[in-house]
């Protein structure tokens, strides 16, 4: 593979996932988009670091709390939603369908339902919540590491279970993912775990883990796999889970 192939995988991976611009020259294609799911962890390093640098800025100016909101709004702003989104629209089709086709319908469907409100109003209140209990100065490494974690626990999922839809904005990533990808992923989530304590991120993996392997097994049984909104639930979750692990007491 040539350093031009990688860097199109790459930041097709950030055109995929943000609204942040990509190099004119950037292609798009099935085949490409495949070859980007190494990168889905270094996507959350740069969300993670965004969120990182304006929780920073914001802080010398603003509140701790203030703080943190303005640089959750930062990544909703440069994702657009898009892992929040899949959050709401999975618990919707979960909690209001009970035969596969019917969850998958209601998934699909634009329009937000009382489950998926619900889940994601506690969503990001626990997320608000957990990070302003953290001590100030891990804030910023805890919000890289987390949103890189959870991205590989989506790309774990991925390789774990098929996807379930005949088309959808992640069938191209459907494909199984080489050995080498995962590792490459693996170690580009483990490096910001390296600058936090090691007894609390040992927690934080464990819950992350956890929640990865109960939505899958979740997934498994309601629908056979996953989808594209799957994938968001999976990221949001086992960030938040993340999170709640640093903050154990006995860690």
């Amino acid at each position: 593979m040539s350093l031009r192939n990688e860097l199109e995988y790459f930041f097709g991976a950030i055109r995929f996932f943000t609204r942040l611009p990509v190099p004119a020259w950037v292609g798009h294609s099935s085949e490409a988009l495949a070859s980007s799911t190494r990168y889905f962890p270094a996507v959350g390093l740069v969300v993670g670091g965004i969120a990182a640098l304006v929780f920073f800025l914001t802080s010398y100016v603003w509140p701790l709390t203030l703080a943190v909101l303005v640089s959750m709004a930062a990544t909703l702003y440069i994702t657009g939603a898009f892992h929040e989104d899949g959050w709401s629209d999975t618990i919707d089709g979960l909690g209001g369908g009970w035969e596969k086709e019917r969850v998958l319908a209601i998934m699909k469907d634009s329009r937000i339902g009382s489950y998926g409100a619900a889940a994601l109003i506690i969503m990001l209140l626990a997320k608000f919540c957990a990070l302003i209990e953290l001590k100030p100065s891990l804030i910023p490494l805890a919000m890289i590491a987390g949103h890189a974690l959870s991205r590989l626990c989506a790309t774990a999922v991925m390789s774990s279970l098929d996807y379930v839809r005949d088309e959808g904005k992640a069938k191209p990533m459907s494909a199984k993912i080489s050995p080498a990808a995962r590792v490459f992923a693996l170690l580009t989530a483990l490096l910001p775990l390296l600058f936090l304590p090691w007894s609390q991120v040992l927690t934080g993996i464990v819950l992350a883990a956890f929640a990865t392997l109960w939505l899958a097994r979740l997934f498994k049984r309601r629908i056979g796999g996953y989808t594209g909104d799957c994938l968001g639930a999976v990221q949001q979750l086992s960030e938040v889970a993340f999170y709640c692990g640093l903050l154990c007491r006995f860690s």
